[in-house]
């Protein structure tokens, strides 16, 4: 079914209002996947249900396969890709749990396929809103992670993902919040085909399942060579730093929008900074906006990345701030956010850094306010914050 603002013209450049769940359809459709394999699940579904209508209606070339589960979603998918096919699934929350193990096989074989996450809390008690410790709880499988503050930038960071994938060898992970990106209409550029086609090449893997050229992938290896595998893997997530950079140029070059690992906004001067991800930025920008206003200057660091890890752009931005104040939608139970305990533990061994703290809120989609983040500010500023805290807690 056509979106408001679509045309029969796919020569050229298309203004749509969708959602972000669409956002992400219309992306992996112009990336031209040849295997699409997924399980519904809420709030994802609608990515996955507007593929196979593109599939249905002969608008997308792609094989489809309907699965009983996640799992077998993400088996599919790595079959396809071993067999030198460009791949593509979607879950959230329980379903890339039930994906874990085979998120291993993925990253392990050093397959590049693509997947969107839509972040979604994890049950019991059962849930279907906003919280991202769905796809944190997966950060030592091998994916790398990227985290979208709005629509357009699901849609462009999901074409980049597959060229840094493709680069790289290794599989993406594309992340967006249940409801407030996921349902959420906003006006989202989409770009035509020809010009994805030009900035995307096609995927032709130098090592593949080839009856004409048998080798063996996966199989039995000693302790003798099992380390340099995983060593192999580590510099790859080393050398996809490089490549984000690069085709976020390439893609600013192609297409006007420029994304790199991490993104600051009025933080050159700022003696009090924010880091934050997902849609949550967004927010914590107009909080900034208001803090400057009323002559405080405060700044933010857009996470987009979480592996790899963007460790060097964070020493960087950070010796001139007094304060970082860590804001994160999840919470590793037992210790505190996520972002946070990362984010510390990268500025740990430098002189110059800022007094840091945490502080989880909106968990299970509860909304975080500009106010809320006014408030936090405040409680840092009059030494009211311990180092973590849990903000919003009902009384």
């Amino acid at each position: 079914m056509p979106e408001k603002g679509d045309k029969d013209d796919r020569g050229k450049r298309m203004k749509l209002v969708i959602t972000g769940n669409h956002a992400a359809a219309y992306a992996a459709k112009l990336c031209r996947p040849h295997v699409i394999s997924a399980y519904p699940i809420t709030p994802q579904t609608e990515v996955v249900e507007k593929l196979a209508c593109m599939v249905a209606d002969g608008e997308l070339k792609s094989d489809f396969i309907k699965v009983e589960s996640e799992h077998s979603a993400m088996a599919a998918c790595i079959g396809a890709s071993a067999a030198g096919s460009r791949s593509f699934t979607a879950t959230s929350s329980q379903g890339l749990a039930l994906m874990h193990e085979m998120l291993f096989w993925a990253a392990n074989s050093r397959l590049p396929i693509v997947m969107i996450n839509v972040n979604r809390a994890m049950a019991p008690p059962w849930t279907v809103w906003a919280d991202q410790t769905d796809s944190l709880a997966q950060r030592d499988t091998g994916w790398m992670q990227f985290y979208c503050e709005d629509n357009q930038e699901i849609l462009d960071t999901v074409i980049q993902a597959y060229k840094i994938a493709e680069k790289v060898s290794l599989p993406a992970m594309i992340s967006l919040d249940a409801f407030f990106l996921s349902h959420t209409s906003e006006a989202v550029d989409v770009p035509p085909q020809a010009d994805v086609d030009r900035f995307l090449p096609e995927f032709n893997p130098e090592y593949k399942l080839d009856i004409n050229n048998p080798r063996a992938f996966g199989g039995l290896v000693t302790a003798e060579w099992y380390y340099e595998f995983r060593y192999k893997i580590h510099q790859a997530m080393q050398d996809a730093k490089r490549e984000i950079n690069t085709v976020g140029k390439e893609y600013a070059k192609s297409f006007g929008r420029k994304y790199s690992l991490i993104e600051p906004y009025k933080a050159d001067d700022a003696d009090f900074l924010f880091a934050a991800s997902g849609s949550m930025v967004s927010v914590v920008r107009d909080a900034v906006d208001k803090l400057r206003k009323a002559q405080k200057k405060a700044g933010l660091i857009k996470m987009r990345t979480f592996r790899p890890f963007p460790k060097e752009e964070l020493i960087k931005l950070v010796p001139g701030a007094k304060n970082l104040c860590v804001l994160d939608r999840n919470i590793s139970l037992g210790n505190e956010g996520i972002f946070f305990t990362e984010i510390k533990a990268a500025l740990a061994n430098i002189k110059a850094k800022p007094m840091i703290y945490g502080f989880t809120a909106g968990l299970g989609g509860r909304e975080v306010s500009v106010n809320d983040v006014m408030n936090i500010a405040k409680s840092i500023e009059t030494h009211k914050a311990a180092e973590f805290n849990f903000y919003g807690l009902k009384k």
